[in-house]
Parts: C-alpha cells; structure tokens; sequence
C-alpha cells in the first residue's frame, strides 16, 4: 500500500502485505465462508454422511459431528475461521446443532450476495438479519413446547434425536436410556445440571449394549499395595488432599548422623511418623483411602495390614466427582480425619476391563457424580459414540434447565420462514428485502434434510409449506418415508435452545462477515531468497489472498 507524494511514492505497510478493498473484499470473505459451509452441510441430519479427517501425522477421525469436523480441519482464511468459531460457540452453550448453525450461516451470506448485486447496502442488510433475528426469537419462543423436570419419556426422545445419524443407530434405545437417567440422577434440586458430573469411561471390546451407567466413579487406577483387598463393600471412604509420607521442613536442615545406630534411629522415627498417619485414618474407620497425591511405601504396607483398600494420585476432577458421588469432603490434613469426614458406596472394587485394572465405587446413596462405562468394537466406533453420547447429555441437560423443547425435521424452520415473509411486509423498504432473505435463509435446513436423504427438495419443501400454512404448526420431513408429519408425534424433537442459539450465532457471524470491506494481511514471514533466474515465472503471485487451507 502507498501513496504519491511530489511524484515519489510513501510505503505506509510493510512489503510483502496483501489488501484486498471493496467488492473484491466481500467476494473472498464470502466465499472462503461458504466453502467452510458446504463441507460440513452434507452430514446434517439422520441420514447425512460421514467425514474421514486424517491429520499430520496420520490420525484418523471419523465423524459427522460439525464442531469436530471443523477443529480438525486446518482452516486458514480469517474469515473462514469465524465459521468454526459458529460452531465452537454453539457447542459450548448447547452441546448440538453446530452443523445448523453454520449452514444457516453459510445460507445467509448466500443470500446476501444476492442483495449485494442488487446494490443494497451491507449495513442495510446486516440490519434487516438483525431484526429477523430478534422477531425469529419471538416467534420460537410461542413455538415451544414446556416440559416436566421428570419426564424421563421426552428426555429419552430428546436424547434419541441427538444422536441420529451418529453411528448410535444400533444401540440407541440403551444409549438414550442411559442419557436420561444419568442426567436426571445428577441434576441438583433447582433442575440445573453440570455435564462434567457425567464421567464417560471408554473401553474398546465388547458390544454397544453392555455400556452401563455406574451409580458412582469408575477411577482408572489400581490399589496401590498387591496386599490390599480388592473389594469392599458397605465402604466408609476417605478422600485425601495430602500427602501420607514424611515431609521435609519447608526451610533448609541439615541432619548429620556419624554412628549406624543414630541412622537406625532416624529411620524408626519416620516409619512411627507413618505408623501414627495410618493409625489417625483406622481410628476413623475408614475403609477405603483415595488420595490426590502420594502414598508412602511403608504407610502403604501398614494400610495393607489394616485390610484397607488405597488409591493414589487420583486427579482432582475426579476427586471432585467422588465428594459429590459419596457425600465425603476432600480432606487437607491427616489431623482433620474424624468420622464425620467419610463417604459412603456400598461397593468398591478393583476389576479388569478390557485388560486393564480399574476401580469402580459404586452403590452410592444419593449420587450428583456418575460414571458411563461406553463400549464398542473398535477406537474409531468407541470415539463417534462418546461425541454421540456427550451431544445427548448436553441436550438433555439444557431441556432440564430451560424446561421447553420444539419438534425437529426442519419444522421450526418453515414455520420461522412463513411468519418472517409475512413481518417483512410490514417493514418495508430495503430492509424487507434483508428480512425476506433471513426467511428464504431458513429453509436450507429442511432442504439439506431432504438432499442428504436422496429426497426431492422443492417437492418436500411445498408439503411442508402447505401443512405450516393450514396452521400445522409442528409438521416437518420425515427423512425415512420421505413424508412431512408432525415431529412432536413422531418423537423427533428438539431444544429450544438448540434453535435460539444458532439463530443468535449464524446471524452474529453472517453480519461481521458482511460488514468487512478491506482485508490487509500482513507478510507472514521474512521472503525466502530469490531463486536462481529472478522473478521469472512468479508474475501474479503478490495478490493472491491467503490459501483456505481445506
């Protein structure tokens, strides 16, 4: 970039710097957009496909999961990056509906193309996605469905929704059946639920259908000392934030020690510091001891003696988990042990799983922590059906929260798109064209549905106008018959959340993306040195905008 000043030119960016102004600007962020758009639009809904990522160093991922389909992939244009960070958002504030979210996008800036050719101004249409936005949120809102915090019934469906088309097919009754319960059981009483009191244990060998939830933690530790039994039942447990060894001073000592007997002395002194350690937790009566941090050798051995089952360097998310599992809080100080500190699960166990070692405290009373045992046949299988699973837990936790849901199959959208058409004629001027564009924007969702289902689109889409017209508020596309029935019968449904955030994020990101008008990218590096032969063969290669790296 630079200007004339008395015929001599100023360089106000450094060399090396690209810029692209105007139409040029707005054509390449659209169009790097899109593109982030379609690849992942042909893995929405049950009957979409699936994505094979391999990185760098040759990992495969397999998934149509939207939000890891776009974190693999290694995208390199700016504002094709603000498409994944759609979906990044979405999936941290609702768990689904990432691919949604970012097709919706890509179908907006689409459509705002259209407009841009027209001559209508970017912050004209930015404007007019605004207020569609905010009258979609209204509109919803009236669509949606309340619930009971314990309907088990439509939280399966609920469930069940989520993981159509994600590999889950097969054991879907027993995996839904699972999602429902867990989340019902460590939801706290104001019907708030944190999905990281679910622990998902993954296991590669035996079938789908012998995943199982455990009513407590499954830690992937063993005892500590072969001596320890390995089972406990009716267990009184104690859960550490300390170390059972000798500790050194915290300022700086000096022992000298010049006969065997003073050695003799010394080591007698730290093996009855032990000895007292162990004898405060007996005295307490615990029977099992997880620790956060270590346990010494010779503390391990007077445990053993006890009949005490140990565990040690248990990671503290999983020590959080434990206290809300048995009722035990995490101690700090051996001197804090009394009775009052311990837990309870009526079973903890060391068992084999898969072939290895791990530790199972189950039977708990009450428990607001939980653990999933998922099983499947391979890695790749085992790893779909953990996105699966956590995708359905996340939905089911925010139906419980929100208590509202609204049918699925592309329904809320035509009904959003037939209300937005007729608000856009109350609006007028060139914002009704925005408005107008937001609706037709919506009706990609149904219309993906029915191209990913082999379906004829403009068929599917006019019986589902038709029925939303008659005031069939929740018929959307059956993708298995190929026929628009009402969703809410069907069992097919949705959070309201689901809906409203990708609304709120498609149009957020479709309107940032709009408003730019100039990209000045900035040298990445130092230019490598000139070739032998010069600039030959490199004419046209300085404005060329950074690569997608797709």
């Amino acid at each position: 970039m630079s200007t004339q000043l008395g015929g001599q030119p100023v360089y106000i960016l450094s060399q090396g710097t690209t810029r692209n102004r105007g139409r040029d600007a707005q054509i390449m962020n659209l169009t790097a957009a899109k593109a982030v758009s379609n690849a992942v639009r042909s893995t929405l809904g049950p009957k979409g496909m699936d994505k094979m990522l391999v990185d760098s160093i040759g990992d495969v991922v397999i998934t149509n999961d939207g939000v890891t389909i776009l974190k693999e992939m290694d995208i390199e244009h700016p504002a094709a990056k603000m498409m994944v960070e759609v979906a990044k958002t979405q999936d941290d504030e609702v768990g689904d509906g990432t691919t949604t979210a970012v097709v919706l996008a890509g179908e907006l800036l689409k459509r705002a193309e259209g407009l841009l050719e027209q001559s209508v101004h970017p912050t004209v249409i930015v404007q007019g996605y605004r207020m569609a936005a905010e009258k979609a949120q209204e509109i919803i809102q009236k669509l949606a469905i309340p619930v009971r915090a314990n309907d088990e019934k439509i939280f399966k469906k609920i469930a069940d929704t989520a993981m159509t088309g994600k590999g889950a097919e097969k054991a879907r009754d027993v995996l839904c059946d699972l999602v429902a319960k867990a989340v019902v059981m460590v939801a706290d009483p104001d019907g708030t639920v944190n999905p990281d009191n679910i622990k998902i244990e993954k296991r590669v060998g035996g079938s789908i259908e012998s995943s199982e939830i455990i009513r407590g933690i499954v830690l992937e530790k063993e005892r500590v000392h072969p001596g320890m039994p390995t089972t406990v039942s009716k267990a009184k447990i104690l859960l550490l934030n300390v170390s059972v060894e000798y500790t050194k001073t915290e300022v700086s000592a000096e022992i000298t020690i010049t006969r065997p007997d003073q050695l003799q002395a010394f080591l007698n002194e730290e093996e009855r510091i032990l000895k007292g350690m162990v004898d405060k937790i007996i005295k307490a009566g615990a029977t099992v001891v997880i620790s956060q941090k270590a346990i010494d050798d010779i503390a391990q051995h007077y445990l053993a003696k006890a009949g005490i089952l140990a565990v040690r360097r248990v990671k503290k998310s999983d020590m959080d988990k434990l206290a809300r599992a048995t009722g035990a809080p995490v101690v700090s100080s051996i001197d804090a042990v009394s009775p009052k500190e311990l837990g309870y699960a009526g079973l903890v166990e060391e068992r084999k799983v898969s072939g290895e070692e791990m530790i199972f405290v189950e039977q708990c009373k009450n428990p607001k922590a939980i653990s999933v045992i998922l099983r499947g046949g391979t890695e790749h299988v085992v790893d779909e059906l953990d996105r699966a699973l956590e995708d359905a837990i996340r939905v089911v936790s925010v139906v419980l929260e929100d208590k509202k849901y609204v049918a699925g199959g592309g329904a809320p959208e035509v009904e959003l798109s037939l209300r937005l058409k007729d608000y856009a004629a109350t609006v007028g001027g060139r914002v009704q064209l925005a408005i107008e564009a937001f609706a037709a924007a919506l009706e990609i969702i149904p219309r993906t549905l029915a191209e990913n289902a082999g379906l004829d689109p403009i068929d599917m889409l006019v019986a589902l106008r038709a029925a939303h017209e008659k005031g069939q508020k929740n018929v959307g596309l059956n993708v298995f018959e190929g026929t628009a029935v009402d969703m809410s019968k069907q069992g097919v449904i949705e959070p309201l959340r689901v809906k409203t955030q990708a609304i709120k994020s498609a149009t957020e990101a479709a309107g940032m993306i709009l408003r730019i008008d100039d990209v000045i990218a900035s040298a990445k590096s130092a230019a490598p040195p000139m070739p032998p032969g010069g600039m030959e063969g490199m004419e046209g290669m300085g404005g060329m905008p950074p690569g997608m790296g797709m």
